[in-house]
């Protein structure tokens, strides 16, 4: 809702500008130049994204529309579970663990927290750690394992906002190139008299305006909405690193939970006082 409202602004402010001066509105309407500018640009990022890449561009672009970055509520729900969860293994061993981790969709620890495992990524993560876990897997093993996972997730989000990046980047030159075509068709109407030469410049002239409006007013905004969303994905999962690693070492349940709300932004983390009353009403169940 954010991106849609910021384009809304960005659009409305540079109209409403144009308006204010004076500009009439029907110049700007030129399907030509649209066509050109964003033809080109989806032929760019068709040419830069071979295979399985242009499928996680565009789903990448969809995500820019929404807002998935984990807010306080969430990370609270992540460390209620991961308190139950490391708990199980102090009371009963890790081995306690097995039925829950083998089929996460029957586990009613899972289920009690729909929201944490609404989101996929960190849910394999969290679950494939636990399952290391059982398998016997060391702390030092069990940290390296995490550490892999978080570059691939970083990697295969960051691999088409570069995309995107470069496709918005192209955007102020395919805007020139519109321009110049149109320039190429105003030398032909030269005897057309001063007004039919105006107006074929002052359509030329949109190509370049609207390449430099999309790069900077729309696609360049959305890229970095989309890589800071990644960005907070990470930092949800590296809280599940941190707990469970730290439980593997022995350390205890509100310990190791405590080394995962230290890696909580501070205005997205729980404070420890809602932490223990979360706690105590877990306990009183």
């Amino acid at each position: 809702m954010s991106t849609i409202i910021g384009l809304i602004v960005v659009f409305g402010s540079v109209l409403g500008g144009f308006a204010m001066s004076g500009g009439a509105f029907g110049i700007l309407i030129q399907p030509n130049e649209l066509i050109v500018i964003g033809g080109a640009t989806v032929g760019t990022v068709v040419i830069s994204a071979p295979g399985k890449v242009l499928s996680r561009v565009m789903a990448a672009f969809k995500k820019g529309f929404g807002s998935s970055a984990p807010v306080k509520q969430d990370y609270m729900d992540l460390l209620k579970l991961l308190y139950q969860i490391l708990a199980l293994i102090r009371r009963e061993g890790v081995l306690a663990l097995e039925p829950h981790v083998s089929d996460r969709n029957a586990s009613s620890l899972f289920s009690s927290y729909p929201k944490v495992m609404h989101r996929h990524h960190a849910a394999d993560f969290l679950v494939d750690g636990l399952k290391q876990l059982v398998d016997g897997c060391s702390a030092e093993e069990l940290s390296l394992l995490f550490d892999a996972e978080l570059e691939t997730h970083h990697d295969e989000a960051h691999q088409p906002v570069g995309l995107i990046r470069t496709a918005g980047d192209a955007l102020p030159g395919l805007g020139i190139v519109a321009a110049v075509l149109g320039i190429i068709i105003t030398m032909g109407h030269l005897d057309g008299g001063p007004e039919v030469i105006g107006h074929h410049v002052a359509a030329a002239l949109v190509g370049t305006f609207l390449g430099i409006l999309l790069c900077y007013g729309m696609v360049a905004p959305i890229a970095t909405s989309i890589e800071i969303q990644g960005n907070a994905e990470s930092r949800f999962m590296l809280c599940i690193k941190e707990a469970v690693v730290a439980a593997a070492r022995g350390v205890n349940p509100q310990i190791a939970i405590e080394f995962a709300r230290r890696s909580i932004f501070s205005d997205e983390r729980p404070t420890g006082p809602e932490l223990e009353k979360a706690f105590a009403e877990l306990k009183g169940k």
